[in-house]
This record gives structure tokens, sequence and C-alpha cells, in this order.
């Protein structure tokens, strides 16, 4: 590991203030990608400025019709939320369903979007239920996800805060790596006030919402509904856990045991 200068701010403008004046700094959030990497040596920055410590980006809110979770809230708070589980039943299950018990203690909403891993679980939530990304400055929604490793953060911008708004109904189901327990694939279908969202994570580059089953689910909510749905290999992640093909023949199947989970 390289050396570097280690900040705590206690708050979020000491947080920008300290990233402003460094040469190279990096934010420090859940540390889940983070640490290894600096173990690694394939990152070499100037400060790492952790954001344990500010109290404004933890925590859960219930709105009239959203969620508001904080960038700072790690996953196992999300899934023991009594009224994450109640409201969006899901987004705790999925919450659940992130690595083991370790990394659901340490790892974070906003470091989880923020690094937009393409085998990350929350992306396809966000996507799915229309979720509002919020930085200090300005708010971004369906177009977050830009490629691998890669979103709409500018340099410096920081996750303060997420919206979730409340689904009629919804449900996520992947195919998980059984090592990592990273999602092979991974489909979160939601009824929202907008109407049907199919989020994809673990199959591309990054996430993305799948157009085609979301016209067909509008027109019957059943698994039968997407059976017919051939969905393209084109651009889907090949590696020694999963071709293309078999990653495409999973959004499939992934999707339909989610629409059933639901109806």
């Amino acid at each position: 590991m390289h050396n570097f200068a280690y900040h705590r701010p206690e708050t979020l403008s000491e947080a920008r203030e300290i990233f402003a004046g460094a040469a190279d700094p990096l934010f420090l959030a859940g540390g889940q990608t983070l640490i290894p990497t600096l173990k690694q040596r394939l990152r070499q920055p100037s400060d790492v400025i952790d954001l344990a410590r500010i109290a404004d980006l933890r925590g859960i809110s219930i709105g009239k019709e959203s969620i508001t979770i904080g960038a700072m809230t790690c996953h196992a708070d999300v899934t023991a939320s009594a009224d994450v589980r109640r409201l969006i039943p899901a987004l705790g299950h999925l919450a659940g369903e992130v690595g083991d018990p370790a990394v659901r203690s340490c790892g974070t909403l906003g470091g989880a979007l923020a690094n937009s891993d393409p085998a990350a679980d929350y992306p396809a939530a966000v996507l799915a239920l229309g979720a509002t990304i919020h930085t200090p400055d300005r708010t971004i929604a369906d177009d977050f996800f830009t490629g691998l490793f890669e979103t709409a953060l500018a340099p410096g911008e920081l996750i303060v805060k997420v919206s979730f708004p409340i689904p009629k109904r919804a449900a996520y189901q992947k195919f998980r790596n059984p090592a990592s327990r990273y999602a092979v694939v991974g489909v979160c279908v939601a009824e929202t006030a907008s109407g049907i969202r199919v989020g994809v994570t673990g199959a591309g580059a990054c996430a993305f919402r799948q157009a085609e089953m979301e016209a067909a689910l509008s027109a019957s909510f059943t698994p039968e509904a997407i059976t017919g749905i051939a969905i393209s290999e084109e651009d889907l992640n090949s590696d020694l856990h999963a071709t293309a093909a078999y990653r495409a023949h999973l959004i499939g199947v992934m999707a339909a045991r989610a629409v059933s989970a639901i109806a």
C-alpha cells in the first residue's frame, strides 16, 4: 500500500474542502472496494478522506411517498429496517443479499452506487424503483450509471442520500456467484406510479433497464408474458463465471422469478 494522508472529517463541508485542496484525493465510504484496491496498489491517492464520522450522511427517513436513505447507511441497517421491510420489502430483501455479514456491516449504499460495479445489487433497484440520487448540488435519476465503474458523478462529487419511491409492488431475484455472492445476473421488477420498470445488474458493463420486458409486463403482468422475449447477447459480459449467452438466458429466468414472487 502506498503512503497517503488520511483524514476523518466530521462534516460534509470539511470533507469537500479537504478534497478540493488535495493533489489526488479519494473518498472512503465502506471501503469494501477501495481498501483491497489500495492494498493491491492499483490506486495511489495523495489523500484518503474517510466519511464515516459524518452523521448527516447516515440514516433512514420515511416520507409520504418515498424512503430516503443516507449514503453512509450500511447494507445491514437497510435490511434490518422495519420501515424498509414494510414499505419496500424488495429493497430490504436485496440489501440482505449483498455479500456476507461482514460486507453488509461495512459496505454502504452510497459507496456501492458510486463504485458502479457491474455485479452490484443496488443499481438494479435504483433503476427499477425510479430512485433519485442526491448530491450536495443536484439530483440524478435514470442516467446515473454510464459504464463499467463509471457514473454521472463529477470528480469530487459525493452522493449524500438516495430517495426510493414506494412502489405498488416489487421483487428482486438474482443468480449469485457462490463464492462472492455478487450477482452473475440480478433483476428487479417493480410496478411504480409511472408504470412497470425492470432493472438488470450483473449482465452488462453497468446496470440497465429492459424496455421489452417493461412493455410486455405492462400488457400482462405474468411470467408467461416475458417468456418468449429474446435477449440480445450484444454488449453483455462474458467471463469465467458465465458467457454472454448464459447471462442473456438468466435475465429472462430471473425476471420471470421476480414476477412470480410478486404475483
